[in-house]
């Protein structure tokens, strides 16, 4: 009886006429689908900066391939750059996008470094990609945030109180080092005669040295961000009584605000002296973590630095747990989980957040979402009264919900917008309009993070963070793009 017959194998078979390397591919595959969608996307910026180049030299690669390398990378959740040097060796559908070109790990890690702010662009153009498809509704766009680590280590974080201690400390130790090695060289002099060697300093004393360095350059940059601080508060104090030698009743009312305008923003301008230069970068509508501070702009003994990524902050994140990161927002429609707007800060409460990305859904789209929906981190009277004046029918929680009473929805305009506000999530129809929340933007969070893996900027510094953030909200979309209306069709 003869034994069962397979299929010929034979991977080290020579082809005699070459393969088409895209038939290796399934019609669908996202490959495919970027290398369409790149055609869509303006690269002027990049491409004029390398343009601009002295043309002397190696030749490059292709600014197309490397953003397409880049966008396929982390559509499929892979964002480190040595993964992504690998893939063009070992994966096939990476190695087909590239035309059998493999760049080093670190030129794919400079090119995106040199072309962050281009890179992080392409957001807009993937929302109104979407929008051209039909997957943006803005009848109900709902806003969250969640915390993303940075790339740091919480236990590389001090206190001021610390540093000082840790400054103290080093230093006797340093005093106390420098003398044993003096009395060490007087008993080799006296050994060996003066001036036979250099002194070595010993490895203890330059750790200690290094490390108080790194203290003192950490104390001297957090003693600066808290004056800064402080000056801040007392200029926005200023502008407060500003508003109130306006609108005070009586005359002496008034030039009493006046007074403390006027000192307050002389002792703004003692702690940080106005900068012409800071007049050429427009301020970020997004809220920013201050250093606590005395009256007299030092930083409480409580706040902190972090040594590898001063920009970033630590935080608890939805399980409690502290993490040094950032808080990175999403704005997303309904429907197809589509994010018309992020942002990012090292601002851990949530409630300033609100306006900047709503402004910024308007921006990106050309309209405003006719209504909101967002957890009780963002409620606040004045973003309750700022969405009504812009006509958005906005549903913020005010705090935990209880589901076993209904009200009409109606509340008496004497009660306070709190009050309104709870009652109206209580009626029956902004009930169902809330539970929407929770299967619109929270998914969107569970793709980032567990589907695609990213849980840790690559990046350090705030504003690379927040070009990081953009370019993975882009890449979202490209993904809801390809999976609901490219692949579809």
């Amino acid at each position: 009886m003869s034994g069962k017959t397979f299929r010929p194998w034979s991977p080290h078979q020579a082809y005699l006429i070459p393969p088409r390397p895209d038939e290796w591919l399934p019609e669908g595959h996202l490959v495919h689908f970027v290398l369409e969608v790149l055609g869509e996307l303006d690269l002027s910026a990049i491409e004029d900066a390398l343009h601009s180049r002295d043309a002397r030299g190696q030749k490059g690669y292709h600014p197309r391939m490397m953003v397409a390398l880049l966008l396929s990378s982390y559509c499929s959740g892979v964002y480190s750059s040595r993964r992504i040097a690998r893939a063009t060796y070992e994966d096939l559908a990476t190695r087909f996008l590239t035309g059998d070109q493999h760049p080093h790990f670190t030129r794919i890690a400079a090119f995106r470094r040199e072309h962050l702010d281009a890179l992080s662009s392409l957001f807009v153009a993937t929302v109104q990609l979407c929008a051209r498809a039909g997957l943006v509704e803005l009848g109900h766009v709902s806003v969250d945030g969640t915390k993303i680590q940075a790339n740091a280590s919480k236990h590389k974080a001090m206190s001021y109180e610390r540093m000082k201690k840790e400054e103290n400390r080093l230093q006797a130790e340093i005093k106390a080092l420098l003398e044993r090695a003096e009395a060490v060289d007087r008993e080799e002099d006296e050994r060996f005669g003066v001036g036979r060697d250099d002194f070595e300093l010993p490895g203890e004393l330059k750790r200690r040295e290094t490390r108080l360095a790194r203290i003192r350059q950490a104390k001297a940059e957090l003693e600066a961000e808290a004056k800064e601080a402080r000056a801040a508060q007392l200029r926005e104090h200023a502008a407060g009584n500003d508003e109130r030698t306006e609108k005070a009743p009586t005359a002496k009312e008034r030039a009493a605000a006046a007074t403390r305008a006027t000192r307050q923003r002389q002792e703004a301008d003692k702690l940080d002296p106005p900068n012409d230069d800071d007049d050429d970068e427009p301020p970020s509508k997004l809220p920013a973590h201050r250093v606590r501070t005395q009256p007299d702009g030092t930083p409480k003994p409580k706040a902190q630095r972090n040594f590898t990524d001063p920009d970033s902050r630590i935080m608890v994140d939805g399980q409690g747990a502290y993490v040094q990161g950032y808080n990175a927002q999403a704005a997303v429609s309904e429907g197809h989980q589509v994010i018309v707007a992020c942002a990012l800060s090292n601002q851990a409460p949530d409630p300033q957040y609100l306006v900047p990305v709503l402004e910024e859904v308007e921006a990106n789209t050309g309209d405003k979402p006719k209504t909101i929906t967002a957890d009780a981190g963002y409620w606040s009277a004045a973003n309750s009264a700022w969405c009504e004046e812009q006509g958005i029918d906005a549903h913020i929680a005010t705090g935990r919900r209880r589901r076993n009473s209904e009200t009409t929805g109606q509340s008496p305009p004497s009660q306070s917008s709190r009050q309104r506000m709870a009652d109206k999530l209580r009626s029956p129809e902004g009930d169902a309009c809330y539970r929407r929340r929770k299967a619109t933007v929270e998914p969107v969070f569970g793709q980032i993070k567990e589907a695609r893996g990213f849980r840790r900027f690559l990046l350090r510094g705030l504003h690379k963070v927040r070009a990081e953030w953009a370019l993975l909200c882009a890449t979202h979309n490209l993904l809801k793009l390809f999976r609901r209306a490219w692949a579809a069709a």
